[in-house]
């Protein structure tokens, strides 16, 4: 166990003094409405992910000096962990909410499981497809769960895999529940992510089983629970906590890549069935 922790923590650090350079990409979705996201490329990348941040998930993204700023969400588990998933050998996509939901409640109240939401990443995955021709993984935590199981199960892109981070699992009005989607639709891989002292009631680590249960056509499907970490800084339903990973980031997110480099070949295999 020491020599793993060890482990982890140099590669922690060695992804830590790698920067890869990003940029902004805006993309027409809809008649009238612009998606953006982060784009970073490293060289030969093994695969695409596309991060969905929780709460509004408007990120409010523009450009300084050529370079993507976020105005909104940088503490969030997924976007403050961009460069840890680069330098993975992974396309990364942070996206931000399209142009028509830029408002105070950004992506609240039901956009996530809409249509609307589907076409619009259904374009981002289509334009990394462009850029590299490696399988695209949806990775969401929180409500970007909500955004990555919908659109794993509506996509007509028929994305590869699924990541979801403390998942929401209780229903109320900011959104649905991943347990009330068609989860049974899903055939790709997926891995669930929690942590055990998750304190957000909409987000309990016993969830994270009850997804899976409801996963039952899945070419491979894991459970994993965290422990340990810093102690909160923020409320629990807020990044800088249990929910968020606090302090164990680099663990989670390499447990993550280990799991998707290791079900590449499940993720194509599943499109073909």
């Amino acid at each position: 166990m020491k020599l793993t922790r060890i482990f982890l923590a140099i590669i922690f650090l060695v992804s830590a003094f790698t920067v890869h350079s990003a940029e902004l990409v805006t993309l027409e979705t809809r008649p009238g409405v612009e998606q953006k996201y982060i784009l970073i490329k490293p060289d030969k990348p093994v695969a695409s992910v596309i991060l969905f941040a929780g709460g509004k998930g408007a990120l409010n993204l523009s450009s300084v000096f050529g370079s993507p700023a976020i105005n909104w969400g940088e503490n969030n588990f997924l976007v403050r962990t961009r460069e840890l998933f680069a330098s993975q050998g992974f396309m990364v996509a942070v996206v931000d909410a399209p142009s028509d939901r830029q408002s105070r409640k950004g992506m609240l109240g039901g956009f996530r499981a809409s249509q609307d939401h589907v076409t619009d990443i259904d374009q981002v995955i289509a334009d990394l497809r462009k850029r590299a021709e490696v399988p695209v993984w949806l990775v969401g935590t929180s409500r970007g769960t909500e955004s990555a199981a919908y659109v794993a199960i509506n996509s007509g892109q028929q994305p590869h895999g699924l990541v979801l981070t403390s998942s929401m699992s209780v229903s109320n009005s900011k959104g649905t529940a991943v347990t009330e989607m068609a989860l049974a639709e899903i055939t790709m891989p997926v891995l669930i992510v929690a942590h055990t002292n998750d304190a957000c009631p909409k987000t309990p680590p016993e969830g994270a089983q009850e997804i899976a249960s409801m996963l039952t056509h899945v070419s491979k499907t894991e459970v994993r629970l965290f422990n340990g970490g810093d102690e909160p800084m923020s409320k629990p339903c807020k990044a800088k906590s249990y929910h968020g990973f606090l302090g164990i980031e680099d663990q989670v997110v390499v447990y993550i890549s280990a799991f998707i480099k290791a079900n590449l070949h499940h993720a194509i295999a599943s499109l073909r069935d």
